[in-house]
């Protein structure tokens, strides 16, 4: 359960500054989350293809979430303008 628990406050966190990092691109708290906690997937995959390890711990999870927060962020954006 506490897994749970970080995942959702990490993916929030997450999801939140990609939302302030992308300027307007926040989805509302639900949507953030949902952002935040996919984006802790996209990045681990990407910096695991990169060879990148920023290591463990709350912080590393919230950097990783966050850049594959922004990514999902960016390419939505791009997506809904075409």
């Amino acid at each position: 359960m506490d897994g749970i628990f970080v995942s959702l406050v990490v993916g929030g966190l997450a999801g939140w500054l990609a939302g302030l990092i992308l300027k307007g691109s926040g989805q509302g708290i639900l949507m953030n989350i949902v952002v935040g906690i996919i984006g802790g997937v996209v990045g681990s995959w990407l910096f695991g293809l990169m060879g990148v390890s920023l290591g463990t711990g709350l912080v590393s999870a919230i950097i990783t979430a966050t850049v594959g927060a922004i990514i999902l962020l960016f390419l939505v954006s791009r997506l809904n303008k075409r």
